[in-house]
């Protein structure tokens, strides 16, 4: 059994979820933490909001599993947001990177730290671009160079994840997606990847079959409408 994270944070929206709450009788105070029914005020703090956020996501998965365990579990949120140092976006961008790749990929890698078989598989998505400096994107590749940084981190003794367990981090250039064809019609699409390549090598992995070391950093480069993985070497 697969279990995908896709976006974890999506639904989870602490503003509206605390509007519905603040007109309800006997309601607790808004800094009262519940792990299955937290309520959230927007002015909390963001690591306050992570460690509910992390409460919920895990309360959850383990209703919905149990004793059960996965095969794998594939961290595939993330965005993009540009930048420089020097651009008046700077903050809110950087912050939505982190919580967009960072925060997914931390709650990710502490459900396989629980739900996970013995030998099984954590993806995460890093960036190829992220392997050098990003000065146009200054958040984004912060934040992307923190995911390949956790997956390093997993692979090593003591990380917390299952035995035999391998944590991997895929970093695509540009993926052939809807939300990308709209956003850039003129670019040339031979050198996207195609998601329909992902999901067979993440298949692959799970299976066993040409599956890297832990804590590989897995470039995915496509050209002329042809993908290829090489593992990135720090």
């Amino acid at each position: 059994m697969g279990l995908t994270v896709k976006n974890i944070s999506q639904d989870w929206c602490p503003k509206r979820f605390h509007e519905t709450q603040k007109n309800k009788t006997n309601t607790p105070p808004p800094h009262t933490i519940h792990k299955n029914h937290p309520i959230l005020d927007p002015k909390l703090p963001d690591t306050v909001i992570l460690n509910i956020q992390i409460l919920k996501v895990t309360a959850d998965v383990e209703k919905l599993l149990g004793e059960q365990k996965v095969d794998a579990i594939l961290c595939v949120a993330g965005g993009w947001a540009g930048g420089s140092a020097k651009a008046k976006s700077l903050y809110k961008n950087s912050d939505l990177m982190w919580k967009q790749s960072v925060w997914t990929s931390t709650i990710s890698s502490h459900l396989a730290t629980k739900h996970l078989k013995e030998g099984g598989l954590l993806t995460l998505t890093g960036a190829k671009a992220a392997l050098a400096g990003t000065p146009g994107m200054v958040g984004y590749g912060m934040a992307k160079g923190a995911v390949h940084q956790l997956c390093q981190s997993l692979a090593g003794a003591n990380s917390g994840l299952p035995s035999g367990s391998t944590a991997l981090a895929v970093l695509p250039v540009t993926l052939d997606t809807p939300v990308n064809r709209k956003s850039m019609p003129d670019a040339d699409f031979s050198s996207w990847t195609p998601l329909e390549f992902l999901a067979e090598t993440f298949y692959d992995w799970i299976t066993g079959k040409n599956r890297p070391s832990s804590g590989s950093l897995i470039q995915v480069v496509t050209t002329g409408g042809k993908t290829e993985l090489a593992a990135a070497h720090l």
